[in-house]
């Protein structure tokens, strides 16, 4: 047993460590709270005002992220030197020396997570200090330099790590910071600018060290938080459960999305077919589109006729087509590419309705020498008339732009032109195209098309990167946004003017605010200036482009969304994670090169995972049957409570559920519990399971904080809990045509006890590699045994 003498030690350093954290985080909040008032008359004032309020937000948030678990660790090295390691760096109150505490992400704290007793990184000692709030409660060394040599070889903190291991679940994940591991850390700080995967099974903390990477890019890369990072989730649930991980190591600047939240202003919870869904997500649908929008442009043999006035003007197939020719030409996407097709239209309306003047004109003169040339008029008379000005042209090239403008306004043009070039939305795109099978193309067989028309009304998740791609090939046309806003300029510089000019009414030799600055500088002074973080503007912008993407659960990613992903990350500077062996989605991957190669070529590294940190061996054991060709990680602990399975009838199933599912409650501690079902009997075992125990949670948004949750399977999908207990294995098998994959991912989020009750028969999968058991009270027989 360690003395109390070294945590004492320690703590009187902890406790230096919070009182300069409490002065930096009062002297931030100060600073912020006086930017905050100031004013910023200038352009450049307004600018320095915004980027030090960002950064002294940012800096508090840190600030106040590191209250717990400021120092984890500290490195005594064999020169005599030592450093302390925590969330966040801090400096001395002098500013000079060595600093009080190493920021994780410096490459002076690399040895507290590589450093191993063959290859010591120079550390004598390196000591994990365990906190709870304000005070340490354990502290644990390893000697790496030779003597006394950590049983876990390998591993960096074995008894912290374990500890934290085998600690209760709260809903919530933690970070790791003070247990990464160096095959972890590695990829954490890997100098990789392009698109790293991180390839691992589970349990491996491929999640963990993705937004962890995300934390050390921000740190590493300051021009990063600019541009902010993207980190993709599977689904909202999953989102909510990592939510608290990098605002706990005190990073702002990352937007946390489902692909189904990527397009701004859409909320996708249309309910769809798994084939519908696989079918949207082909790489084809791109060229679908694109057809589709070709389609609205002017179709060849169009003929229209109208009437402008008294005239009757014809737009007929050439023209039509003169002026798609100069539309496509420009490059412009659809909507911006139709000012093109405009003006080649009414240039051509303008040229015509010329012509049909300039004949008029002809007539009229040869009828008038025909009256002169019949009647007996003399030639003094006739040399009169021959000499009064006819105009050779009635429209001349001054007349030519009020023409331009009489036939742009004309409504009977409007509405020709828009039938053959519409300006179009996203929305409307698609709903015209799911609406008319005609539309789909030939792309498309015609079961293909079948699952995709459609009723109008909502939005798919598939939806969201069709929606994406429309909007790209679409654009906007902002000329009238960039109108209405140089408008809004102009009233309030003119009203600005009228508050000079009332200001300056006074006596003649008095000082005026129109001394000291004019109208525009005025206007702009008083505009309503944007403090959103950099993530909330790029939630609302569709099409901001980030400094770095992070894909969780990356091989669930249709090919669709792969484009969207790839339009929001220009640079290609991406950290992929998943698992290839736990694709659930039909338009998933089933390798990465088959994701990537599109987009990136073989322009991209893996790394791999190959720890078990989270899943007990006696599980991974029982998923030997499941996937066999699968080659799992390996685990690093071992719980001695085998996994059980009980047989029941379909009939009995929900009751008997809700009764294991009490019995396990009742014995846990302050651990989670998680009951995972097939996603089409969510609602009815869900039921059956809050009847006996209200205070469980289930539903779309389930939540994770509570004791006992339901959870469909894929919802369960990157989720850890204490326990676990699944039913109906057979019908999670059958929903899906990878249905293994799915059992997988369920069988893999306990960290402690997994059971299983099946209707009938076990499936084949499970049934010799999971341990039947008959008692009423399997678990308990079990924790007994293992007693």
């Amino acid at each position: 047993m360690i003395s109390q003498d070294p945590i004492k030690r320690e703590q009187a350093y902890v406790s230096r460590l919070y009182r300069r954290v409490d002065s930096l985080r009062a002297d931030t909040a100060a600073r912020l709270a006086e930017v905050s008032r100031g004013g910023g008359g200038t352009a450049q004032a307004r600018v320095e005002r915004d980027v030090a309020f960002s950064e002294y937000s940012g800096k508090l948030a840190r600030l106040e992220a590191a209250e717990n678990g400021l120092c984890f660790g500290r490195l005594d090295f064999g020169d005599g030197g030592q450093l302390y390691i925590g969330r966040i760096g801090v400096s001395a109150a002098s500013g000079e020396g060595d600093p009080l505490l190493v920021d994780w992400r410096a490459r002076a704290a690399r040895p507290f997570y590589v450093a191993t007793a063959a290859v010591p990184e120079g550390v004598h000692r390196r000591r994990h200090i365990v906190t709870r709030g304000r005070r340490v409660v354990s502290v644990d060394d390893e000697i790496l330099d030779g003597g006394e040599i950590s049983a876990g070889e390998g591993l960096a903190g074995e008894a912290a790590l374990l500890a934290a291991l085998d600690a209760g679940r709260t809903g919530l994940m933690r970070d790791i910071v003070a247990t990464l591991q160096a095959e972890q850390d590695s990829i954490i700080r890997s100098d990789h600018r392009g698109v790293l995967v991180v390839r691992g099974g589970p349990g491996t903390g491929k999640t963990a060290v993705a937004l962890h990477r995300a934390a050390y890019l921000l740190y590493d890369r300051p021009g990063l938080a600019a541009q902010g990072v993207l980190v993709v989730g599977p689904n909202a649930t999953f989102l909510r459960y990592i939510g608290q991980v990098l605002p706990g190591l005190g990073e702002t600047g990352v937007l946390l999305a489902t692909v189904a939240e990527l397009f701004p202003g859409v909320v996708a919870d249309r309910v769809e077919s798994a084939a519908t869904a696989e079918a949207k997500g082909r790489a084809v649908m791109a060229e679908v589109l694109a057809s589709a929008v070709k389609d609205r442009q002017a179709p060849p043999g169009v003929d229209v006729s109208f009437t402008f006035g008294t005239e009757v003007l014809r737009l007929d197939p050439g023209t039509c087509a003169d002026a798609v020719t100069r539309a496509r030409a420009s490059g412009l996407p659809h909507n911006r590419a139709r000012a093109v097709f405009v003006n080649a239209i009414i240039d051509q309306l303008a040229d015509d309705l010329a012509e049909q003047t300039r004949r008029l004109v002809d007539h009229l003169e040869a009828e008038v020498a025909d009256v002169l040339a019949e009647a007996d008029v003399d030639n003094a008379v006739q040399n009169d008339l021959a000499g009064l000005p006819w105009p050779q042209e009635i429209i001349d090239d001054a007349d030519r732009p009020d023409l331009r403008r009489a036939l742009a306004s004309d409504t009977a043009v409007r509405t020709a032109i828009d039938a053959l070039w519409p300006e179009l939305t996203p929305q409307q795109l698609l709903e015209d195209l799911f609406a008319d099978r005609r539309r789909l193309g030939p792309q498309l067989t015609e079961s293909e098309q079948s699952l995709l028309v459609r009723t109008p009304g909502g939005w798919s998740t598939a939806d969201v990167p069709l929606l994406d791609e429309a909007a790209e090939l679409l654009g906007f046309d902002d000329r009238a946004f960039r109108a209405q806003a140089a408008h809004e300029r102009a009233q309030r510089v003119a009203y600005a003017q009228g508050v000079l000019d009332v200001a300056s009414n006074g006596a003649p030799d008095e000082l005026t605010a129109a001394d000291l600055l004019d109208a525009h500088r005025l206007a702009d002074r008083h505009q309503d200036t944007d403090q959103a973080t950099v993530a909330e503007r790029a939630a609302a912008d569709r099409e901001w482009t980030f400094g770095h993407v992070i894909v969780d659960e990356a091989q669930e990613l249709s090919q669709m969304a792969w484009r969207l992903l790839m339009r929001r990350c220009p640079s290609r500077s991406m950290t992929l994670v998943g698992d290839v062996a736990q694709t659930s989605d039909a338009a998933g991957a089933t390798s990465w090169a088959q994701a990537l190669h599109p987009h990136v070529g073989d322009r991209w590294r893996l790394s791999q995972l190959s720890v078990n940190y989270r899943t007990p061996a006696e599980i991974m054991a029982a998923i030997t049957d499941l996937l066999p060709d699968l080659e799992p990680p390996k685990s690093v602990r071992e719980t001695g409570v085998p996994p059980w399975r009980m047989t029941t009838s379909a009939a009995a199933l929900p009751a008997l559920l809700a009764r294991h599912a009490a019995e396990e409650a009742a014995m846990l501690d302050d651990g989670r519990l998680a009951v995972i079902v097939p996603d089409d009997r969510l609602p009815e075992l869900a039921t059956a399971v809050r009847t006996a125990l209200p205070h469980a949670a289930s539903g779309s948004h389930p939540d994770l904080t509570t004791p006992i949750v339901v959870l469909g399977v894929k919802q369960a999908k990157g989720l850890e809990f204490d326990s676990v207990l699944i039913a109906d294995p057979a019908a999670i098998l059958t929903a899906s045509p990878r249905g293994h994959y799915d059992l997988y991912v369920a069988m893999t989020r306990a960290t402690q006890r997994l059971g299983i009750l099946h209707p009938g028969q076990a499936p084949a999968e499970i049934a010799h590699t999971v341990r039947e058991h008959t008692s009423d009270h399997p678990w308990r027989e079990i924790s007994r045994g293992c007693r």
